[in-house]
């Protein structure tokens, strides 16, 4: 069971609070039409001189005078430095997860953005990839802070620019992930409160998983000091009482599947404390891994329809 200053020590742990946000400097680099929907390649900053690369997905029924509901999507982690942003965007990788352009076909303004040390933001390095990724947490955590400290700030300037934007029902903001976007989302979820309805596919470690069965998970999932006072599940509970969906495989082997089930325990519990049982679903799939299969991604489109262009 979580500490009762649990909130207090998780931000402690990531590194304090975040700074007072500077002018976003969002500029549009191109775009591109798409069968049902447009492409923006765009940049935005997060902090002075920390531009975001980013995928901005506009309906073509989406206007300025008949604006949507939005969905930021924390792209996945997979070892492919080199793919961030354009995966779910559907410009390129794995097929399963164009997770973001399917979203902007059923209607939604979708922001996909780079985390840091992917893709674009993997440039103006001299390492690379998983090397890049250990230097970048170890950069934070002498700093007093940690890797996820700035993917949250990173993602609620993602939230800035979505509503910044005058085809977007700022209402109505929703994110997913999968993997480490997974991660992203119940991260994020605590501390911004404008996400209204938030999805997460296939990532729920808990750091006594992680010690118990030895696995290694990447950096940017790890908080310092927090375990002590609570673990990864005691972080999504947060959330409450928003909407908040988590789709899991039995079979995952990055997220063993009795943690699972005794992390949506306590996360149900936190709803329950608040009236709010409605507002927490999840779902194992039996015989599955780490995938996003036809019948998760038809329970996270209903979640979406249901909180974001229902309510």
């Amino acid at each position: 069971m979580a500490s009762a200053d649990f909130r207090d020590r998780l931000l402690a742990g990531l590194g304090g609070e975040w700074p007072k946000p500077c002018p976003l400097k969002p500029k549009v680099i191109k775009t591109e039409q798409k069968d049902g929907y447009r492409i923006e390649t765009v940049r935005y900053d997060a902090e002075p001189g920390d531009a975001i690369p980013a995928v901005l997905l506009v309906p073509d029924k989406v206007t300025p005078s008949s604006p949507a509901p939005a969905i930021c999507i924390w792209h996945q982690h997979a070892g492919q430095w080199h793919l961030g942003k354009s995966e779910p965007a559907g410009l390129e990788g794995n097929p399963m997860h164009f997770t973001g352009a399917a979203l902007a076909r059923e209607g939604y303004v979708v922001l996909c953005p780079d985390a840091l040390g992917f893709e674009e933001r993997e440039k103006g390095y001299k390492l690379k990839g998983r090397n890049l990724e250990r230097f970048l947490f170890l950069k934070y955590v002498v700093d007093g802070k940690c890797m996820a400290w700035k993917n949250i700030l990173d993602m609620k300037r993602a939230v800035d620019y979505v509503v910044s934007r005058p085809e977007v029902d700022a209402d109505h903001i929703g994110c997913y992930g999968h993997s480490m976007g997974s991660t992203h989302m119940w991260l994020v979820g605590p501390w911004e409160p404008r996400l209204k309805a938030l999805v997460g596919n296939c990532c729920l470690p808990t750091y006594k998983g992680i010690h118990d069965n030895q696995l290694l998970h990447c950096f940017p999932n790890f908080v310092p000091g927090v375990f002590p006072h609570g673990d990864t599940p005691d972080i999504a509970a947060l959330i409450a009482p928003r909407a908040l969906h988590m789709n899991f495989g039995e079979t995952d082997g990055g997220s063993p599947i009795d943690e699972v089930r005794r992390g949506v325990e306590v996360i149900a519990r936190a709803y329950q404390s608040q009236h709010a049982e409605k507002n927490f679903s999840h779902y194992i799939e039996l015989g599955s891994g780490h995938v996003l299969s036809d019948r998760m991604w038809e329970l996270t489109r209903d979640f979406f329809a249901r909180h974001l262009q229902d309510a």
